[in-house]
């Protein structure tokens, strides 16, 4: 009867340990989809990250050749006022000889 008794005990304890186990388990489960989870969503800001840095490169580089054009036309406008003060200041010494 004792050695029944023992027997059923350590059963009962294999059983809960089993139980435990699963619950170990089950919680290690869900702890590695939560942070499988975290892993997409850290994944997707990076990717949207990555996509406004292009977009602001790409506004930055427009910005970047529109000052380079502004400057070209503003050396080309001067260009022509020195060579239309040029003309002006050969006609005014050419007036100016008797």
């Amino acid at each position: 009867m004792k050695q029944t008794i023992l027997v059923l005990l350590a059963a009962l304890a294999l059983v809960g340990c089993n139980k435990d186990n699963a619950a170990i388990d089950n919680n290690t489960d869900a702890t590695k989809n939560a942070l499988n989870s975290q892993k997409d969503v850290v994944d997707a800001a990076a990717k949207d990250a990555k996509k406004q840095t292009d977009a602001n490169a790409d506004v930055a580089k427009a910005k970047i050749e529109a000052n380079k054009d502004a400057a070209k036309a503003q050396l080309d406008a001067d260009k022509k006022k020195a060579d239309a003060q040029a003309e002006l200041d050969k006609a005014k010494a050419a007036a100016a000889k008797p």
